[in-house]
């Protein structure tokens, strides 16, 4: 706990500016409620968004935070890490400000390994300019700009980031509190980039999109809740499994000579199982909920210090040397 602090130490005075019933206020419930546990005094805090609904989500946190332009929370997130390594900065994001305008950022931070944590509110719709198609709409969803049907093939956030090569690449769900808890401390006690990609109903454009994942009847038999070392075991009775042939999974009732030991078991450390895990998809596969991959690398903002220590050890700079050495040109 951060000196005695609770869950209404951060929240604001702002009056909360989302549709009623929109998934954001769970999300923001949770980060509210777990950000007094992290042991991190909450000046040190910052949140850094860019355009969206998901966006407003500075005003809203009573840390410090940055509202940015459109898909450049990365950018900005960057610059504040390396020059002040010892804040905790978390970028709040959407599926479009992130992988639309927002895409060429966000891998380029996932490859650094900054240590910061990215929050993805994905709903797979442009909320805030009210119900366009995002990059992670399905093929033929019909929107305001694509009445016949998009023709896009939909972007998969945590095959991105791995692609990215990111060390830290999770999945959760805003109704899914204690899950949602669960992630946000492993992506702040994760040092490098940690990407948590949430999947959030959009109850004014996108109604209903992840009913079979949060519906109480039959959420059972679409999610897969990963933990690692135990084998991928989901439906109601714990009657389905996922079998591995080769890189090629495929669902399995157990009973009749099969069991959970002919299930594949999770490893958040094997980049191979997280990439197939990353593939799975309804109405085939169930919907893989937790960590899906996490390890260790150097961070880039060590890099950087350890790049200037080097440069001061060679002695004081002289700028206006530095100004005038090399190739110049007198203008008259």
């Amino acid at each position: 706990m951060s000196a005695g602090a609770s869950r209404k130490d951060f929240v604001t005075d702002q009056e909360v500016r989302w549709c009623p019933g929109c998934g954001d206020y769970a999300i923001l419930a949770q980060v509210q409620k777990v950000l007094p546990e992290l042991g991190v005094p909450r000046e040190n805090f910052v949140f850094v968004s860019g355009i969206g609904c998901s966006s407003r989500f500075p005003y809203y946190v009573n840390t410090y935070g940055v509202h940015g332009i459109h898909g450049r929370a990365p950018a900005i997130a960057t610059g504040l890490k390396v020059s002040r390594p010892e804040l905790s900065v978390w970028i709040v994001t959407g599926d479009g400000d992130a992988l639309s305008i927002g895409g060429n950022h966000v891998i380029h931070l996932a490859r650094r390994n900054l240590d910061v944590n990215v929050l993805l509110f994905n709903n797979r719709i442009y909320g805030l300019t009210k119900g366009q198609y995002s990059p992670t709409s399905e093929m033929g969803k019909q929107t305001k700009s694509t009445p016949m049907g998009s023709l896009d093939r939909p972007f998969d956030p945590l095959a991105l980031m791995l692609g990215a090569a990111a060390t830290f690449v999770a999945r959760g769900i805003d109704v899914e509190a204690k899950l949602l808890q669960g992630l946000l401390r492993r992506a702040h006690a994760h040092r490098g980039t940690a990407f948590v990609e949430i999947l959030q109903n959009c109850n004014v454009f996108n109604d209903g999109a992840f009913d079979a994942l949060t519906d109480k009847a039959s959420k059972s038999e679409h999610v897969l809740l990963l933990e690692h070392g135990a084998p991928l075991v989901f439906g109601a009775k714990r009657d389905r499994g996922i079998r591995l042939r080769g890189r090629t999974p495929e669902v399995i009732e157990l009973g009749d000579g099969l069991g959970e030991a002919d299930c594949a078991v999770h490893d958040e450390t094997d980049s191979t199982l997280a990439w197939v895990l990353a593939h799975m998809a309804p109405p085939e596969f169930p919907t893989p909920l937790g960590v899906l991959y996490a390890v260790d690398r150097p961070r880039y903002e060590e890099g950087v210090a350890a790049q200037i220590a080097q440069a001061q050890a060679k002695g004081p700079g002289d700028l206006a040397a530095l100004l005038r050495g090399g190739d110049t040109w007198v203008v008259s």
